[in-house]
């Protein structure tokens, strides 16, 4: 911080200044110029330390909270996305009279692409599902189980084959909706296909170490490892 330098009081009433002599002068001088070296030498010192401090030192800091800041600022993290095909098939019969016409039964097969992501959320976590050991910088993070999302049906690309002499537009109706209904189900049950849930799993541990490398190197642990579990499981 800079200082302003005043000038003395000026003399008042009969105060009288003795003059200077020429060697006094340059006492004075000199004794100023050490002052002000000082002071540059001390200010260069502080500037130096600043700078250490700044570009070379890093304090660490709390690992925990470092990660717990980073997944505030998401509250759900998307860590896999399924694309897949489900097959669904119909079957509609109409009748005259209360009597089923075979020739006025008709068949729909449809092939839909469907998609489903797996997120974590993270809201509901705080500071006690991690756990740091500082002795071996391993972060220890237990996560929720994953969640599924509705499955996503592309039924405008979905591929149609009807079988049938006729198809009316009530029948019609009929057999889309019983076939978006089916692959609606089979799109869930998919979804929980154990090997699809495993690589959704490893894709969400992945994500979550990515998600905490940088905080923690921010905090100062540059060899910090994280290691993520899921909720209730035993591993």
């Amino acid at each position: 911080m800079a200082h302003d330098l005043k000038d003395p009081a000026p003399a008042t009433g009969n105060d009288v200044l003795p003059p200077v002599a020429e060697h006094d002068r340059g006492m004075l001088s000199s004794r100023g110029e050490a002052r002000l070296a000082l002071l540059a030498a001390a200010l260069l010192v502080a500037a130096l330390a600043l700078g250490w401090r700044a570009y070379f030192y890093q304090e660490e800091g709390d690992p925990v909270a470092s990660a717990m800041l980073a997944f505030e600022k998401q509250n759900s993290l998307v860590v896999f996305s399924s694309r897949f095909e489900v097959v669904a098939e119909s079957v509609n019969t109409r009748s005259v009279a209360g009597v089923n016409v075979d020739l006025l039964e008709t068949r729909q097969a449809a092939i839909i692409p469907a998609s489903v992501e797996y997120r974590l959320d993270l809201s509901a976590m705080d500071a006690g599902d991690m756990v740091w050991d500082a002795d071996e910088q391993v972060l220890a993070v237990t996560v929720p189980q994953l969640q599924t999302s509705r499955p996503n049906l592309d039924e405008a690309k979905a591929r149609i084959f009807t079988q049938g002499v006729w198809v009316s537009r009530d029948a019609a109706r009929e057999l889309a909706a019983n076939n978006s209904e089916q692959a609606e189900s089979r799109a869930v049950e998919f979804a929980k296909n154990p090997e699809v849930l495993a690589l959704a799993r490893n894709a969400a541990r992945d994500a979550v170490r990515q998600n905490l490398a940088v905080p923690l190197k921010v905090a100062g642990y540059e060899n910090a490892r994280v290691e993520v579990r899921f909720a209730g499981d035993s591993e």
